[in-house]
């Protein structure tokens, strides 16, 4: 694979399938065009992989696992994972380029973000692992019951765009330290980083066939191979609600694990004794980080009336002095969002909010100085009702609705008025109320006066219609390995 040397230079960028320790292009030789949303411009090819490359993939996986990486101790994947993160970390610059030109995501996010969380997640399942204990019973002198955990086997990771490997090492990293071999497919829009990541586990001593990469589309192509694959055990999975159903059903036959983090339609919810100019600093980035594209942004905002005029004069005036253009432009907040059918999709929900009676206050639209690229300026939208579309579907992008509200009860129910269920925001200083409300949102995760903030030992996942269990610290040991009782007789 060439890569980039410089931020934006150094094209073309050609991605090939990993499979078995050695990048092999597809079998009939088919590719497809990577385009950067920035520039429009053609960053490379990539082999588009189907049945046979899922399946050649899926037997070298199956192949390692017995394979010299068994043979591994957990202090072993240890040394490994943490030679992965420093892998990560030592062509951070380069990672960080890839993936701006892949997203269309400010380089300095990618850079700060993206690369810096991935190596941590390398870092921090190293560690984790040589922590891990067992639970052990003794029954009335007659018996002695203990737990084994084993390698749940072959693992599938389909993984989104929006935060190609940050998300994706927050899957490979548990999955190697519980011992499993992996077979990825990275979003058909934003693979060069997966690529590049396959090559760093090489390097750092991971055998052939524990890690491989299959490039291509998701149904009746590489996706749906991979989650009916008979030899493939677990599937993780990260995208839409619909695709989440759509790989449930073709894993049912063949009863694979699960685990599915899903879309989000999340309530930011800012009470009047709150800090007003707390709120308005992070709630810019919990609205238009990554141009909106994050399934934890706070896309529903529910302001007590008493701040709402305050509140939506300082945050359009804020929002207005955020700058929107090149990914690698010193202070660059909002790039572009990930294609021209994402663009599209997003300003059809700003036209719908229009029509079902909303007021632009802001964005709306391309920004007048940039011809080319899928750039749209952050957008928020007052005068919908709760019913409208704009409230209550996804819109994936720097789009967010304003709402006033006056009671406690009235803004809790318009919070859970959804079928997602993953994060929510809470804005007050009153201690009581903030957990009183915590317990009431129905949602995996709830920041009180922050927003994304992670330890990554905590659950991570969404309820209803956002996500299928839980992921961080033992949460994400429960999926990748599979428990045994062993009772011995006194």
């Amino acid at each position: 694979m060439q890569v980039t040397e410089k931020k934006n230079k150094t094209l073309p960028i050609d991605c090939k399938h990993f499979i078995d320790g050695q990048y092999i292009p597809s079998f009939n030789q088919k590719t497809f065009l990577n385009i950067n949303p920035a520039t429009e411009e053609v960053l490379g090819s990539v082999s588009e992989g189907g049945e046979l490359e899922i399946d050649l993939a899926v037997k070298a996986a199956k192949r390692a696992l017995k394979g010299e990486w068994k043979q591994f101790t957990s202090n072993q994947r240890a040394a490994v994972l943490r030679k992965i993160g420093d892998g990560i970390l030592a062509r951070k610059e380069e990672l960080a380029a890839l993936e701006a030109m892949d997203t269309g995501k400010p380089y300095d996010l990618a850079l700060e973000v993206d690369i810096t969380r991935s190596a941590h997640n390398f870092y921090f399942f190293a560690d984790y692992i040589t922590t891990l204990s067992s639970e052990s019973h003794m029954q009335d002198q007659t018996a002695l019951h203990y737990t084994y955990r084993r390698p749940v086997g072959v693992v599938g990771m389909i993984n989104p765009w929006n935060l190609p490997l940050l998300l994706l090492t927050w899957k490979l990293a548990p999955c190697l330290a519980a011992g499993n071999t992996a077979v990825m497919k990275p979003a058909e829009w934003t693979p060069m980083t997966a690529t590049v990541l396959a090559e760093i586990c090489k390097d750092a001593g991971v055998p052939d066939g524990v890690v491989n990469v299959v490039h291509g589309f998701g149904a009746n192509a590489a996706g749906s191979a991979l989650t009916e694959h008979r030899d493939v055990d677990a599937i993780t999975f990260t995208g839409e609600t619909k695709t989440g159903s759509a790989i449930m059903k073709a894993a049912a036959p063949t009863l694979k694990k699960l685990s599915f983090e899903l879309g989000g339609k999340n309530p930011n919810i800012i009470f009047a004794d709150s800090d007003l100019d707390e709120v308005i600093e992070t709630t810019l980035k919990s609205s238009f980080m990554n141009q909106g594209e994050v399934c934890l942004c706070g896309s529903r905002i529910y302001v007590q009336r008493s701040i709402f005029d305050e509140f939506i004069d300082k945050f359009v005036a804020k929002t207005k002095e955020l700058k929107i253009g090149d990914p690698f432009e010193e202070g660059t907040k909002v790039g572009a969002v990930i294609s021209k059918e994402h663009y599209e999709k997003v300003l059809s929900y700003i036209e719908i909010a229009k029509e079902e009676g909303g007021t632009i206050l802001t964005g709306g639209s391309r920004p007048a100085s940039i011809e080319k690229g899928c750039f749209i300026t952050p957008t928020i939208i007052t005068g919908l009702s709760r019913d409208s579309r704009c409230v209550r579907e996804e819109i994936f992008g720097p789009v967010v609705t304003v709402m006033p509200f006056d009671s406690e009860e009235e803004v809790i129910e318009w919070a859970n008025d959804t079928h997602y269920g993953l994060g929510a925001t809470i804005w007050t200083n009153d201690l009581r109320r903030a957990h009183r409300v915590a317990h009431q949102i129905e949602a995996g995760i709830i920041w009180v006066n922050t927003w994304y903030l992670r330890d990554l030992r905590t659950p991570f996942g969404g309820m209803k219609q956002s996500g299928l269990g839980r992921e961080g610290g033992i949460h994400s040991f429960e999926f990748y390995s599979e428990l045994s009782n062993i009772t011995i007789k006194l």
